[in-house]
């Protein structure tokens, strides 16, 4: 095989190979506090990679009250993310639908409630302490 020949199939093949790495640039919990129509809202996104999968949590602190719910149709291309929180008011059932985009520790979202409200917020990851050496023996 010829050396140009093997550059376009791996051309080809990259961004299947890099996918993953992408998706670990995610992993970790990130907080944003925000805005809203009815009041500041705090929350922590917690996202877990495992191989090309991500999957993620949000706990949220509202006047309403806190909470927790996991995440939905997670979805990465690139610097681009996009993820959906079921949101349960009276009976009814609410999507938001966060799309944005990563850069390094900031996630730049713009979230939209239903067809009530856009907020736009920023996301930081937050900074876990270094794990203590183990004790010697």
């Amino acid at each position: 095989m010829t050396r140009s020949r093997k550059l376009m199939i791996l051309a080809a093949f990259a961004p299947a190979l890099l996918a993953p790495l992408r998706a670990a640039g995610i992993a970790g919990r990130w907080h944003a506090e925000f805005d809203t129509q009815i009041g500041t809202q705090k929350y922590t996104y917690t996202f877990k990679v495992d191989g090309d999968k991500v999957t993620g949590t949000a706990a949220f602190e509202r006047e309403t009250g806190k909470g927790e719910v996991e995440l939905k149709d997670i979805k990465l291309d690139g610097d681009k993310i996009s993820f959906v929180e079921p949101f349960k008011f009276d009976d009814q059932e609410i999507s938001i639908t966060y799309s944005g985009t990563l850069a390094g520790d900031e996630m730049k979202l713009t979230r939209q409630v239903g067809d009530i409200a856009t907020e736009d917020l920023v996301a930081k990851r937050v900074q876990e302490p270094a794990a203590a050496p183990a004790p010697a023996k």
